[in-house]
């Protein structure tokens, strides 16, 4: 008789949740999705923001986040991305099982690879007991230019949050490059010296001033594999062309039973 998997289970955050008392939550319960949960993802309602979806599907399944019981919507929104992932994956595993198909397309030829993931296998990357996520900063080569000729060099910004993702969704949806200039906007804490007020009233077209060369070294920062959390940038090879390509991973079979 095949062995029945557990309805629950608890896993540590890579990073974890601060609540307003300064508390610092890193374990997580969930349990397996359910027909309810099922209907959460398929509800038009989140048709066009997969953010705000996650944000449902997590809150309907998180029974537990440190001591905090039944976390709300507002906790989960307030999770780091890296932690939202991660959470995700294990809900698919722990519902599933760790298998799950998914197809990339070679981006020169186009030729489609199908493959199995195995989930567990994913590599995660933690903080350590106690440690807290630290700001990024990052040195651009060109910089921005204000209006007044100053020129600043320097970046810091925090990791991205599932609030973060939901709002700039729409956006995206429509413009990739608008959507992702609104993300690092939202994450953005600093720009050199300049005044906090400024930097809040130009908004996104700072990264709109941005040579590409700059733009390039924010997102080689912010995505250079050693951050917190799940690493789901895939490493392929057409069998069609060779040629060798990275990719997110896939999660068109994320509702299908391996």
């Amino acid at each position: 008789m095949e062995a029945r998997r557990a309805r629950e289970i608890e896993c540590l955050l890579p990073i974890g949740y601060e609540d307003e008392d300064g508390r610092h939550h890193r374990s997580a319960v969930l349990r397996k999705m359910t027909g309810r949960d099922e209907s959460i993802i398929a509800d038009k309602a989140h048709r066009n923001n997969a953010s705000r979806m996650m944000t449902e599907l997590l809150a309907s399944c998180v029974v537990r986040l440190g001591t905090i019981e039944r976390p709300s919507r507002q906790v989960v929104q307030s999770l780091y991305s890296a932690d939202r992932y991660f959470l995700l994956m294990k809900l698919r595993e722990l519902t599933f099982g760790p298998e799950m198909q998914a197809t990339y397309s070679c981006p020169t030829c186009r030729e489609a690879t199908t493959t199995i993931e195995d989930l567990s296998m994913l590599d995660v990357i933690s903080l350590a007991e106690g440690e807290v996520a630290q700001d990024i900063t990052v040195e651009l080569s060109d910089g921005y230019v204000d209006r007044d000729g100053t020129s600043y060099t320097s970046m810091v910004f925090r990791y991205p949050k599932g609030s973060d993702e939901e709002k700039i969704a729409p956006m995206t949806r429509e413009n990739a490059s608008q959507g992702k200039n609104a993300l690092m906007a939202r994450c953005l804490k600093s720009v050199g010296d300049m005044a906090q007020a400024r930097m809040e009233a130009l908004g996104t077209a700072i990264f709109n001033e941005l040579t590409l060369g700059d733009r390039a070294i924010i997102d080689k920062a912010l995505n250079d594999g050693t951050s917190p959390g799940m690493k789901m940038r895939r490493d392929l090879s057409c069998g069609s062309c060779g040629r060798k390509f990275t990719a997110s991973l896939d999660f068109s079979n994320f509702l299908a039973a391996s």
